[in-house]
């Protein structure tokens, strides 16, 4: 059987655009920095009262929220199928979004397949992963799997910052959203909140990268709590060592007022420890931020790549009925209804 037979006909409305990079000065010539590629689906009929914006892990692209490793279709269209409009972005430097290192610094390592096997079904998880959606001896798999993923810029900092300013300015497009991040991009997600508190409306972070001050292996470090970055607390902290010795609660993040948070773990991911302390600091500073550990919503056997791994249909309810208590009920209450 061909790829494409069996699989139904889609009847959506799709398009794409960039968030331009700066211009800067090289040899004479203008060129420009690190732009973000941005891909966009809805359906006919758009019967969400907000956008959901789709920001990959990692080393990866906007194609983990696609097509599963196994061939079923991802997040994002069961998005769309919900009544979403989505948006997948392609953060800086990945996908179809340009690396050069003139423009993001050096890179750092390459992703290896041991890297793969750690992160995403590592030995230690046991019977209880059961869900890893490719054969775990499959080289052919493993091949094809790992073939999406590039470097990571080497500096984490210059990374956050720009993947922020990016996805502000995507928002300045597309208006209010809500920010779906996985992993690496979890720090990027409060930051955005941080830069554009009113047209961040909520944040759903599968297994952030963390706890606060993680030094992560081949990432980099949370150097700034939360974030490898500084963000607007109150009072304002001038230094990364001032941060470290602040006591818990003492700062707040007025941008993130409650803030509706909330961070999905997975029953056998080795990530969902980072977690829970995450979202204590979240809490302190003053969002409204929770865990959604997907056991407790009848959904087992997952590791840190829930978003795609064989039962993913399952893991995405308990998350659409966050988003519908959240905001689907205030919406309505808004209108009167």
């Amino acid at each position: 059987m061909r790829f494409w037979e069996g699989v139904p006909v889609p009847t959506v409305r799709r398009g794409h655009f960039w968030i331009a990079g700066e211009r800067f000065e090289l040899d004479g010539r203008t060129c420009q920095r690190a732009p973000l590629f941005a891909q966009w689906e809805a359906p006919e009929v758009v019967t969400r009262p907000h956008p959901v914006v789709l920001v990959h892990g990692g080393g990866y692209q906007g194609t983990e929220w696609l097509d599963t490793p196994d061939g079923r279709p991802g997040w994002a269209q069961r998005l769309v199928e919900a009544g979403y409009a989505v948006v997948l972005v392609d953060r800086p430097g990945h996908g179809r979004s340009p690396y050069h290192v003139e423009t993001l610094g050096p890179m750092g390592p390459p992703f290896s397949y041991e890297s793969a096997r750690s992160i995403y079904f590592p030995d230690g998880a046991g019977d209880a992963h059961t869900q890893w959606p490719l054969g775990r001896d499959d080289p052919a798999a493993m091949d094809a799997f790992v073939a999406g993923y590039g470097p990571l810029p080497a500096d984490l900092a210059v990374s956050q910052d720009v993947d922020a300013d990016r996805l502000a300015r995507l928002l300045d497009r597309v208006g209010p959203a809500v920010l779906l991040t996985h992993s690496a991009s979890g720090p990027v997600g409060w930051t955005v909140a941080d830069r554009r508190p009113d047209l961040v409306v909520g944040i759903v972070a599968i297994e952030p990268i963390g706890p606060p001050f993680a030094r992560i292996p081949n990432i980099g470090s949370l150097e700034w709590g939360l974030a490898a970055v500084p963000m607007n607390y109150d009072p304002p902290v001038s230094t990364k060592t001032r941060m470290r010795e602040a006591a818990p609660g003492s700062l707040s993040l007025p941008n993130l007022r409650d803030l509706p948070i909330v961070a999905v773990t997975a029953e056998a991911s080795a990530f969902a420890a980072a977690s829970a302390p995450t979202v204590a600091m979240l809490r302190e500073a003053g969002a409204d931020a929770e865990l959604l550990h997907l056991p407790d919503h009848g959904v087992h056997g997952n590791g840190h790549g829930l978003i795609f791994e064989r039962n993913s249909d399952d893991a995405l309810q308990p998350v659409r009925r966050w988003l519908e208590r959240r905001f689907e009920r205030t919406d309505q209450m808004e209108r009167g209804e």
